[in-house]
């Protein structure tokens, strides 16, 4: 299974992933019908793309009363078939990642269904800052950055930039 991997260090903020995810999903570039958002934290000085994470055991799969929530075999996404959305919102409680929107125009929930495999959010990604990787390699990635972390967390505490 292949997920979208987040380099939050690498983000510029650019929001081209905003703005191509939107394009996709609706054909217009309003970021509102975007399935990532960049979330950003003023006081670090941080920015952050935060997408679906199409989780092993999706809590969100789980609960939903109606079965609108599948796997896509093919990709292993977590999608939402619309047609079949009765609208009760479960799936965006259940999310612990916050990353399933409600469109209040169609009365359905929505997110990231990675694009069938092609996610248009890592295509428009100038920075690097999105990848589409496998979950071993992600595992890799989350070792890079949580070493690179540390080191960069040891220089500061010895007031080393």
């Amino acid at each position: 299974m292949r997920i979208v991997a987040v380099d939050p260090d690498a983000c510029v903020a650019c929001r081209d992933c905003e703005y191509a995810c939107a394009f996709r999903q609706s054909g217009d570039f309003a970021r509102s019908a975007s399935h990532i958002r960049v979330n950003f934290y003023a006081e670090e000085r941080a920015c952050v793309p935060l997408t679906c994470m199409h989780c092993e055991d999706a809590w969100c799969l789980a609960v939903c009363p109606a079965a609108a929530i599948g796997r896509d075999a093919e990709t292993g996404a977590v999608t939402i078939d619309a047609t079949r959305c009765a609208g009760c919102k479960m799936c965006l409680l259940a999310c612990p990642y916050g990353n399933i929107h409600f469109n209040a125009e169609t009365g359905v929930s929505a997110k990231c269904d990675l694009c069938g495999g092609d996610p248009m959010c890592v295509r428009a990604c100038i920075s690097g800052a999105l990848r589409y990787v496998d979950a071993e390699e992600l595992a890799d990635l989350r070792r890079e950055v949580v070493d690179a972390s540390l080191k960069r967390l040891l220089r500061l505490s010895k007031g080393v930039r």
